[in-house]
């Protein structure tokens, strides 16, 4: 990055004097993994929702819309938190309670009541995402990028697992019993309670400060858009994939799961394959080609049948998700002495805002057109994306200034 960076950084004196280990990283990615395993859990329950409790389609995009603003919009709040009294809670107890209320959505006997069990099983996942983010990358000075796509990467293969995971416990214990699903996500809380230590408090008080962000504003604020227009496909096509296949494709419920489970998957791959480009090619390269590259793939979803049409779908997900820890990587270290923040900022409010709006306005407008016509249209928009990613700093490895 630019030396404008520096501008945003803490006096030494003021950071943690701790490196993320390999075993730190494997605990925090274990939780990363079933806190997105649960947030997965509402596309792969709602067509089971639907059909018990008579839900249309727009009260689906309005739960879908309800866990993306608990779940994301509401993450720079954890972050502020997180950044301020510097406990290790956020991250141990997320899990337990992600799993206890997302996974008790089965007990919903009408629509009201769904509303508060996603909104605390997303708070949740908001409480987990900043300080878990800000402290993969503590102290690690080389192949941050990398380093943090192997967290991010577990995240997404959560993620893509949750669809199948929530397909298979109904198939098993019955639809009234899915509230067992939660047993994973205690016991991930009970070993983050034993094994995660605390982080060292600085050695003086760190208060949030909106200078360092004033510093940078110009391409934080563009890195931000970009994360908002990719997490308009990433978001809305998560929580309505499993309904679009279903009801206009022929797929059966369990098999629409399978197919977000594999669409998420590859983006798993591609979070990993991105953060490896991005150490050797510069974030600013990786992301102007994933945006550029999945827009014909995801149009060959929409266009062909079969297989071709899944093969589109799985590679246009795999090259969308290149940017997910590059967009992160780069916002921490525009302002490495707010990471939790601008972490969330990347991870969170932006992903959050996008499926807030889009996520219900998809509901409203397939309910008036098809789904079909509507998520093609939302596949376009990465191609705008580019030319906005266009206007981010050169951050090629050779450019960085020390």
């Amino acid at each position: 990055m630019s030396s404008t960076s520096g501008a945003a950084a803490l006096p030494r004196a003021a950071m943690p004097t701790i490196r993320t280990g390999a075993m730190a990283l494997a605990l925090l990615s274990l939780g990363h993994f079933f806190i997105d395993l649960y947030s997965a859990a509402l596309s792969a329950l709602q067509p089971r929702l639907a059909e018990t409790l008579g839900l249309s389609l727009t009260q689906a995009g309005i739960l879908g819309g309800l866990l993306v603003f608990s779940s994301s919009v509401c993450q720079p709040l954890y972050g502020l938190l997180s950044d301020r009294f510097h406990t290790r809670l956020f991250t141990v107890l997320s899990p337990a309670i992600a799993g206890i209320f997302i996974s008790s959505l089965n007990l919903a006997p009408s629509f009201g009541w769904l509303l508060p069990l996603v909104f605390l099983g997303g708070a949740g996942v908001a409480a987990f995402h900043p300080q878990a983010s800000a402290r993969v990358t503590m102290g690690v000075a080389e192949a941050r990028a990398r380093w943090m796509a192997y967290f991010i990467s577990a995240g997404t293969l959560g993620m893509a697992l949750g669809p199948t995971f929530f397909s298979f416990v109904p198939n098993w214990l019955g639809f009234e019993h899915t509230h067992w699903a939660a047993v994973p996500g205690i016991l991930c809380s009970a070993l983050l309670w034993a094994t995660l230590p605390e982080v060292p408090r600085p050695a003086q008080r760190v208060r949030f400060d909106l200078e360092p962000l004033r510093a940078v504003r110009r391409p934080l604020t563009i890195l931000y858009f970009c994360v908002f227009i990719r997490s308009i496909v990433q978001v809305t096509f998560t929580q309505m994939l499993p309904l679009y296949l279903s009801r206009e494709r022929g797929f059966s419920v369990d098999q629409s799961n399978y197919v977000l489970s594999f669409y998420l998957a590859s983006g798993a791959i591609g979070g990993m394959v991105g953060g490896t480009l991005a150490d050797k090619l510069g974030g600013r390269k990786v992301i102007m080609f994933s945006f550029l590259g999945s827009v014909p793939l995801l149009i060959l979803f929409f266009a062909a049948t079969g297989w071709v049409s899944l093969t589109g779908l799985l590679l246009g997900g795999l090259v969308l998700l290149f940017t997910i820890p590059v967009n992160v990587v780069m916002a921490q270290e525009l302002a490495p002495g707010q990471t939790s923040t601008v972490s969330a900022l990347m991870m969170g409010f932006s992903w959050g805002m996008s499926g807030l709006l889009f996520v219900p306005l998809t509901g409203w407008a397939s309910d008036l057109w098809s789904m079909h016509r509507v998520l093609f249209v939302l596949a376009l928009f990465p191609a705008a994306g580019f030319f906005l990613a266009r206007m981010l700093p050169d951050d090629r490895p050779g450019s960085r200034r020390a």
